[in-house]
């Protein structure tokens, strides 16, 4: 199976259920791996034969900026399903920081898998 990622990804977005977090943004971070077979495009050479990183990257963080949810448990699988949906990805994995969210732990979020990996 192989493997497209996304590593590192900070988006600011309103997220969290204070009162403060509904007004003012906050930086999550975001790391994505996705399953695509990427060897026609191998042999190719040719960019619409592979999962375009870029327009995934622009999709996710166009996404994450103009929305405005409570929890983070929604937000990532939110963007789970917009992946898998949007760009016809088997599996993905998306880890998404919400570094500084607790006082003392330099980061604090959640994985999410979706889907099945195909060898």
């Amino acid at each position: 199976m192989d493997i497209i990622f996304l590593g590192g990804l900070e988006i600011k977005t309103i997220i969290g259920i204070y009162d403060w977090e509904r007004v003012a943004k906050q930086t999550v971070i975001l790391d994505i791996e996705m399953a695509f077979d990427i060897q026609k495009a191998a042999e190719t050479d040719d960019i619409q034969h592979t999962l375009d990183y870029k327009t995934v990257s622009h999709r996710v963080i166009s996404f994450v900026e103009s929305s405005q949810f409570f929890l983070v448990e929604r937000l990532i699988s939110e963007i789970a399903d917009i992946i898998r949906n949007e760009f016809n990805v088997s599996w993905v994995k998306v880890t998404l920081n919400k570094k500084g969210a607790i006082s003392g732990a330099s980061d604090v979020g959640i994985i999410i898998e979706r889907g099945e990996k195909k060898s």
